[in-house]
């Protein structure tokens, strides 16, 4: 059976979906309507989507497209103390492309960036401009510098950002991944090109970022106080650390409600899981108990026997016995980190659309080693680049504003402790 898809789009937007592994793949293209053909055999062949859309190039042909720059040193900072292995942060002044593709050149830099958070224009069509009293949005003055401009839009747009991402993917080391921070309006588009480029299969988390306060705008929607991030490796191996967060008094009294003999909170839970265990150990007697049907021992028989002796078993008043896990025991390795964060854009930002500081932070700590080098090729306010320096990562920033290369230079000026030492390189 062959099911057929409509979806309407505008004039500007034509856009068309299609597997890579389907051979009679229809796309009918008009400035009305995209067609889309899919039929039963498409998922079973794990075929991947991709994007099409007018303008965009064969990946085979970026390469050869992107204009060659050569870097020129403009400046220097951070303190030659700090340097005990010769390497150079980087702050490079250009057209992130031409500049991505100049470092893949570089032995020391290809395929050795281990961590990319990059937080690219949203395509808004707004122009940011940064103040000496201000830089958020709303309250920005026509007479103010602009920091940047926002316009691309439609297949432009998703071109500009997957061409940027093909070449970022092959910066990646083996053990790499990218964070890239989007909005709700145009993400969708770009989780499909981060689909196609990096593949589905490393695809890993699509983060919910909390960043302001509920709003109460007279419109006919709900009110928006989240963006995204996408997070994919370049491969099944990527550097993970984990992440973890603090309870919260609320949290420990909502989540070990009992108290033992002792005062020490807890709470129990099941000692089977999901699934049958045919002829392993796990499916059979303990103390004449056989675990409910369709579920096995979480534990073999005597490893049930062990955390009974121990009193880490706790048994109901009809028989059914649950494992105790104490709150002081799980508190000091924090709760997992989930996929909804809360970090407030800062109230008094140094530059336009600036993101939390700790936010990155957390984002480097699981995400890279203190040996790895962290890129970010919209460096904006070098936020990326102070929360590097704060958790002793090497650090790449590229941005072609001289707003943002003035506010990154003034920043690492500033920061508690000189950084390492940085060079500025600018393209030509």
């Amino acid at each position: 059976m062959t099911y057929l898809t409509h979806i309407a789009i505008s004039d500007y937007e034509q856009w068309s979906y299609t597997g890579k592994l389907m051979r009679n793949t229809l796309k009918q293209v008009n400035r009305n309507t995209t067609s889309a053909l899919f039929n039963d055999d498409f998922n079973t062949l794990g075929a991947e989507f991709s994007l099409y859309y007018p303008g965009k190039l064969p990946e085979s042909e970026i390469f050869a497209a992107v204009p060659d720059v050569t870097f020129v040193r403009a400046g220097s900072g951070g303190s030659k103390h700090k340097n005990g292995t010769g390497w150079k942060n980087l702050v490079i002044k250009g057209d992130n492309l031409s500049a991505l593709k100049a470092l893949l050149k570089q032995k020391e830099i290809q395929s050795r960036i281990d961590l990319i958070y990059t937080d690219p224009p949203f395509s808004t069509n707004l122009t940011f401009r940064k103040g000496k009293l201000r830089s958020s949005t709303i309250s920005s003055s026509q007479i103010d510098e602009v920091a940047y401009e926002d316009t691309l839009n439609g297949p432009g747009y998703v071109e500009f950002i997957r061409q940027r991402l093909i070449l970022l993917k092959q910066l990646l080391s083996t053990q790499g991944s990218i964070y890239l921070h989007i909005d709700y309006k145009i993400g969708h588009y770009v989780k499909i090109v981060m689909d196609e480029i990096f593949g589905k299969k490393h695809f890993i988390n699509d983060i919910t970022r909390i960043k302001c306060n509920p709003k109460n705008f007279q419109r006919k929607g709900y009110g928006n106080v989240k963006d995204l991030i996408l997070f994919y490796s370049k491969t099944n191996r990527p550097i993970w650390h984990g992440a973890a967060e603090s309870f919260s008094e609320d949290d420990i009294k909502r989540l070990f409600p009992k108290i033992d003999k002792a005062g020490r909170r807890y709470t129990t839970t099941p000692l089977h899981a999901p699934g049958e265990t045919q002829n392993g150990q796990t499916g059979r007697k303990w103390k004449n108990l056989l675990p409910p049907k369709g579920r096995h021992w979480r534990y073999p028989p005597d490893e049930l026997t062990r955390l009974d002796e121990q009193g880490l078993i706790e048994w109901s008043s009809t028989g059914n016995p649950r494992k105790i896990i104490y709150a002081d025991e799980k508190v000091t390795h924090g709760k997992k980190k989930q996929d909804i964060w809360e970090y407030k854009d800062p109230p008094n930002p140094a530059y336009p659309t600036e993101k939390n500081l700790e936010m990155i932070r957390s984002i480097i700590r699981a995400s890279s080693n203190p040996d790895s080098c962290v890129l970010d090729c919209f460096a904006g306010s070098g936020a990326t680049a102070i929360a590097a320096e704060r958790e002793g990562r090497r650090w790449i920033l590229i941005d072609s504003s001289e707003a943002a290369i003035r506010t990154i230079k003034e920043r690492l000026s500033a920061m508690n402790g000189t950084p390492a030492p940085y060079a500025i390189l600018e393209t030509q």
